[in-house]
């Protein structure tokens, strides 16, 4: 299934959550606010949020700084 990831078109396996993404992805969920087709979601909502063919994620990194 082909999804796109900040801008860029990526392919996963089907049934995959938002939080199978961050893993796979090698991210830091604490760092991270994801946008899942527009719609900001809370850190809780990420393993329920299955993918779909199409859907659009965004991946924002936060960066604390001084």
């Amino acid at each position: 299934m082909k999804i796109i990831v900040n801008g860029e078109p990526r392919s996963v396996v089907d049934r995959t959550t938002i939080s199978a993404l961050v893993r796979e992805l090698n991210l830091i969920p604490a760092t991270l606010l994801i946008e899942h087709n527009g719609l900001a979601l809370h850190r809780e909502e990420w393993s329920s949020r299955a993918l779909r063919d199409g859907d659009k994620v965004e991946f924002i990194r936060v960066v604390a700084g001084g």
